[in-house]
């Protein structure tokens, strides 16, 4: 069961929820006023979270490499090339703005 704590109330009992998070696996939900601003999770279930990440970036990645793959059918290295070439630029542009 999530918990809900605000940060002053955290900072009172911060011992107690700590080891709930540690030792019970309960996940908090920190707020400031009465917004939610951070989530304390056990440090396992946050290894799980950031795998999940990694493993979602990459499946993208290989479905861009696939999409490529497939668009540059029958294109030389040159065009591919001279294609990334004008992407980088454009790029660059967009970010000084």
């Amino acid at each position: 069961m999530i918990k809900i704590i605000g940060v002053t109330d955290l900072q009172r009992k911060f011992k107690k929820v700590f080891d709930e998070v540690a030792e019970e696996h309960v996940p908090y939900v920190l707020t400031r006023g009465s917004r939610p601003e951070a989530v304390l999770i056990p440090y396992e279930q946050y290894l799980k979270y950031v795998q999940v990440d990694e493993s979602g970036v990459l499946k993208r990645f290989d479905e861009l490499l696939t999409k490529m793959a497939a668009a540059t059918v029958g294109s030389s290295f040159r065009e591919v090339e001279r294609d990334v070439q004008e992407a980088r630029k454009s790029v660059r542009g967009r970010k000084r703005r």
